[in-house]
């Protein structure tokens, strides 16, 4: 009897991720296998959609933005993001509001970012093209979005300060679980600041890291909507990413089935990704 109570208390989360999930998933797959176009009868192809990936130029191109995104954002946000968590960690005057303060930006949706960064963005009336006009940077107005340098640094900018106040909670909640006795008890045996940070500190938060890692990646990596709203792929289409890319084969070339196969090969690259860094966390904790 115990054993069906336990049943039925998960059915619920067992029956979204089934629908939500595990159905779409299977669909997903067999849609790869075919060539599915948006209207018309779909054929049987088997791992056709799969082989011209491998020949896809725009793909791997595709695939080549999107790795150097990644990273590019995940070091711009973790470096922001692990000093505004050491400085909201410690007990001051008004570090309720910081917290509030550093946080807020997170409650935006990205969409609405974007487009609010867009306008900030904006030749005519956007704020930015007046300051750089104000420090002599420009004798005009200029067009950030113009070029590909000055658009994706304003990109990695509107996304630290979209999510470091994410990956901030997340870090301060390994922090704040640091027995603060271990901490003095090192500070009494001499170890200076540096040394309390590389030696206690970082390798007891290994597994908080390892979770925001996986989290900062895996966003990275699916990013689409500050592409699309902000650079719509330029300049030159040198900003379409893997989920942009799949979006133009899917739902502007027509081509479902070769989207789905694309759809699952990037499901495995997430996948990767995720298995090497939880083993990797692994072998830390062995050693």
């Amino acid at each position: 009897m115990r054993q069906w109570t336990g049943i039925l208390y998960v059915a619920p989360a067992m029956a979204l991720v089934i629908v939500f999930f595990v159905v779409p998933l299977i669909f997903t797959v067999w849609m790869s296998l075919h060539n599915w176009p948006l209207i018309g009868q779909p054929s049987w192809i088997g791992l056709g959609n799969y082989t011209r990936m491998f020949s896809d130029a725009r793909f791997f191109s595709a695939l080549g933005f999107t790795a150097y995104y990644t990273v590019i954002a995940t070091i711009a946000i973790f470096a922001l993001a692990f000093p505004l968590a050491l400085f909201v960690e410690r007990q001051r005057t008004g570090v309720g509001f910081y917290r509030t303060v550093f946080f807020m930006p997170v409650v935006v949706g990205l969409a609405t970012a974007s487009l609010l960064w867009v306008w900030l963005a904006n030749v005519d009336a956007g704020v930015f093209s007046s300051i750089l006009r104000w420090f002599g940077i420009t004798g005009r107005a200029a067009n950030i979005l113009a070029t590909f340098d000055s658009a994706f640094a304003l990109i990695i900018v509107m996304v630290v300060w979209k999510i470091v106040g994410f990956t901030m909670i997340i870090l301060l909640t390994g922090l704040q679980a640091i027995p603060a006795d271990l901490t003095e008890a090192a500070r009494i045996d001499g170890a200076n600041a540096w040394q309390r940070f590389t030696k206690l500190t970082l390798p007891l938060m290994r597994r908080t890291l390892a979770l925001a890692f996986i989290l900062s990646i895996t966003g990275s990596v699916l990013a689409f909507d500050q592409f699309y709203i902000m650079t719509s792929g330029g300049p030159q289409n040198r900003m379409i990413s893997v989920v942009y890319y799949i979006f133009n084969q899917s739902f502007v070339s027509f081509q479902l089935g070769y989207g789905s196969a694309l759809s699952i090969a990037l499901l495995g690259i997430l996948v990767t990704l995720s298995v090497v860094q939880l083993r990797l966390l692994r072998v830390g904790d062995e050693r």
